[in-house]
């Protein structure tokens, strides 16, 4: 037999990347953090071989010094919640979705952050374990309790809201739209500015529409880096919110904002837009007591 073997490639067809990723538009202005790293992933033939490499390259590790891997869903033992395998293994359960591609994403972005959250979680679910008859499966309650729900709204659908003083979250959590989206328009990305954080948010955000909301969760301060273009100021307020995330993080660590009102990340932001009350919505007057 003469000649080189072929190319094992040419023999099952060139491998493509994944087509779920497909409808990923990275020119988004809020998948700019996201843009060097995921992208490349996306377009790879191995899209998860390429997240494990990333993470290899990153050392990633979970909050017990496990490094991070992405395994396919068929790895999470039956009756194991999802984040106790990843605190006792740091290995995460990844599926072929958005989703999931998202949240691997975000761990490559916001380690720490991510690690942190993934502590809270297994720690609190070890405490539930603890009351368990011995050599009980795991088997978690409905009711997910007050750290349980702020974790996973973190991890879901937040969004950090960088500012350098109060003045900008203080007008959102008061729902003065017009004030800080028109009025001061000029000072978005140079007073405060805004990191998508849950990866469901940015699943959701694959397709837009005006009403997507995230629950904004601020950083403020008057040495934090904006605008956060750069992959050292991600660093830095990785490392911030992790250290503000503690067992008694709740709920009311958030208020909402529909992500589409910030400047530049939707068409036709006028006057008529943030008047749209079933988007922007307002305060609700109290009724006078007759």
């Amino acid at each position: 037999m003469t000649g080189a073997w072929p190319d094992p490639l040419s023999l099952y067809g060139e491998l493509m990347p994944a087509s779920f990723l497909e409808p990923i538009d990275w020119t988004a202005p809020w998948l700019g953090p996201y843009l060097d790293t995921g992208r490349p992933i996306a377009e790879s033939p191995d899209w998860r071989a390429a997240l494990n490499r990333a993470a290899q390259q990153g050392q990633l590790v979970n909050f017990q010094g496990s490094p991070i891997q992405f395994v396919s869903q068929e790895s999470l033992p039956d009756g194991e919640p999802y984040e106790a395998h990843i605190g006792r293994t740091g290995c995460v359960p990844t599926r072929e979705n958005l989703h999931d591609f998202f949240n691997a994403l975000v761990w490559l972005t916001f380690p720490q952050t991510k690690a942190r959250l993934n502590e809270l979680q297994f720690n609190q679910l070890q405490s539930e374990l603890e009351v368990q008859p011995a050599g009980s499966s795991y088997r978690v309650g409905n009711r997910r309790g007050a750290l349980r729900d702020a974790a996973t709204i973190f991890d879901e659908n937040s969004a950090l809201l960088i500012a350098l003083d109060g003045e900008v979250p203080d007008a959102l959590v008061a729902r003065h739209w017009s004030e800080v989206f028109l009025e001061r328009r000029d000072d978005f990305g140079r007073l405060y500015d805004v990191l998508l954080f849950g990866h469901a948010l940015m699943e959701k955000l694959v397709k837009p529409y005006a009403s997507i909301t995230a629950h904004c969760f601020p950083l403020i301060g008057r040495d934090l880096p904006i605008p956060c273009s750069t992959a050292g100021a991600r660093a830095q307020l990785d490392q911030l919110a992790r250290s503000q995330l503690s067992p008694a993080t709740s709920t009311s660590s958030f208020f909402p904002v529909p992500v589409l009102g910030f400047p530049g990340w939707h068409e036709g932001q006028d006057q008529m837009f943030y008047a749209n009350e079933d988007v922007f919505r307002v305060v609700k007057r109290k009724k006078a007591s007759g």
